[in-house]
């Protein structure tokens, strides 16, 4: 009978097949010969005491026990070709994913999105690096793949409850990703692998008759009596269905003033904000694995922080170790960050979303725009930045000691992000209150993190699009808008996801309940 264990190894172990296995045979009191396999299930580190181990959940198979290497295979898919029509409008992992589910239920997708695919994008990101070009519909968060593509692909959530998460990591894996997704208990694809998965992806909508169209933004939707009949193209093509799923994503901002626009019900919601932290990646394995040099068997360390202050939780958000900080702009006359890793995570820099939790009493001033106050007031901040920092792709930016002193910073080394910094105090970036919360926040931290607070530490201004600042109601048994028959707001721009796990968990869920529907 196979034997499960839960057990703490040296990395050095946990890294090497047989010193895993000599160390297991002691466990079980077995010579290492007489062990035919081991499957590891579950791999995580504990770095609380200076002494760092492994976390390993394994299964251990004795010569002469069943063991079959297992193969993950992809969901019996259906030719919906000719299929009732059900209009997806995003290609981000809500609506691909939503669309892999309607073609498993029978079901054809016609999924619409704004941005090129995903190798097209390259050029787009390229001019926003390098000559500061801004294109609305194609740049780190449009485009095929959604935010997430060209934005790291962490796969990690908490979103347990919401659906099975297994089965989304196993899909991944069934279209290319590492089968460490599965195990890892952070697990992450990497910048430079998810391009070509999501283009699988695509290619099996394609195979089973579902279609995919880029460059395809929707200026209208069409309604007639409270019930969904299609969309607008900006073209001026219609397209015709009774089933909508609009997965646009949080920064989809003329989507939410089409909504308000044609009075369909939405609301704002609170979301967060603040700066994206870069520091060495050196400095952050120091601090986390209490060690001058982290050694080959472990990878570069992440870190996670949450602070109270003044009654607002600040916190760590999107933490990037061997990444770069990116610009993820999208409308001219604006400036955002967010941070990437590659897969191996081999970049000298760590970069971090640091933000504060905002609250809807925080939108007052923009109280005249109803619904898309939060909007507006994120907007204000992200225009207030391009003006700051020289009206370019370049950011706003400060030595971290430096913000905590109101102190303009002489100077600012080169970072990861490659449009550059200006040197600006950043309390001009931000309303007073929440500069305020930053400054002692960044104290608070170095009390934690011993080393974190520092001036070798660049904070980038702002990182904005945590999560959208909108809410598309909808009945939480349909998944249906509360006014429009046939619409189903979905994933994180509908405000029901924050990250690719979730977002993809909401799309599936949405398709289920359209098949339900259609019953």
């Amino acid at each position: 009978m196979p034997r499960e264990l839960l057990l703490q190894v040296t990395p050095e172990t946990a890294a090497n097949e047989v010193l895993l296995k000599d160390y297991l045979s002691k466990q079980i009191k077995v010579s290492p010969n007489e062990i035919q396999h081991i499957t590891i299930l579950k791999r995580s580190i504990d770095a609380r005491q200076k002494a760092i181990k492994i976390n390993l959940k394994v299964v251990i198979f004795l010569k002469g026990e069943p063991f079959q290497e297992t193969k993950i295979e992809f969901p019996k898919y259906k030719d919906v070709s000719k299929a009732q029509e059900v209009i997806v409008v995003g290609a981000g992992p809500a609506g691909l994913f939503a669309a892999l589910q309607l073609i498993e239920l029978g079901l054809k997708p016609i999924v619409l999105e704004r941005g090129k695919d995903v190798r097209g994008r390259r050029r787009d990101l390229k001019a926003i690096n390098r000559e500061h070009i801004v294109n609305e519909d194609s740049n780190y968060c449009f485009g095929e793949g959604g935010a997430g593509t060209y934005s790291d692909g962490k796969l990690y959530t908490r979103s347990k409850k919401r659906g099975d998460v297994t089965r989304i990591l196993e899909l991944l894996v069934a279209f290319g990703a590492s089968e460490d997704i599965l195990v890892e208990a952070h697990p992450h694809i990497g910048t430079n692998k998810l391009p070509k998965i999501i283009e699988d992806i695509r290619n099996k909508i394609r195979e089973f008759g579902g279609q995919v169209l880029f460059e395809t933004r929707v200026s209208d939707i069409l309604v007639r009596n409270n019930e969904v009949e299609g969309i607008v193209t900006q073209n001026g093509d219609k397209i015709h269905a009774n089933k909508l799923i609009l997965a646009t994503g949080h920064s989809a901002r003329d989507i939410f003033e089409l909504l308000d626009k044609k009075k369909i019900l939405i609301e704002a919601k609170p979301f967060a904000l603040g700066v994206r932290a870069e520091h060495a990646q050196e400095l952050i394995d120091s601090i986390q694995y209490s060690c001058d040099f982290r050694g080959e068997h472990l990878p570069p360390a992440p870190y996670s922080i949450v602070k109270q202050v003044n009654g607002r939780g600040m916190y760590s958000f999107c933490m990037c170790p061997g990444g770069v900080i990116a610009p993820c702009a999208t409308s001219p006359g604006e400036v955002v960050t967010n941070g990437w890793s590659p897969s191996k995570r081999d970049q000298s820099t760590a970069n971090s979303g640091i933000v504060v939790e905002l609250k809807l009493e925080d939108f007052k001033p923009f109280a005249k725009f109803g619904a898309l106050a939060g909007m507006e007031f994120q907007k204000s901040i992200e225009q207030k930045a391009w003006h700051l920092a020289g009206r370019t792709q370049k950011v706003p930016a400060q030595r971290m000691i430096d913000f905590t002193q109101s102190k303009v910073s002489a100077d600012i080394p080169k970072t990861s992000y490659v449009p550059g910094t200006t040197s600006v105090e950043l309390g001009q970036v931000f309303p007073g209150f929440l500069t305020q919360i930053m400054r002692q926040g960044f104290q608070e931290f170095g009390k934690s993190m011993r080393g974190y607070l520092t001036n070798e530490a660049i904070l980038h201004a702002p990182e904005s699009r945590t999560s959208s600042p909108v809410r598309i109601p909808r009945d939480p048994l349909t998944l249906e808008h509360l006014q429009i028959k046939g619409l189903y707001p979905c994933g994180e721009g509908a405000g029901y996801a924050g990250g690719i796990i979730s977002a993809a968990i909401d799309g599936e869920k949405c398709a289920l309940m359209i098949a339900e529907a259609l019953k």
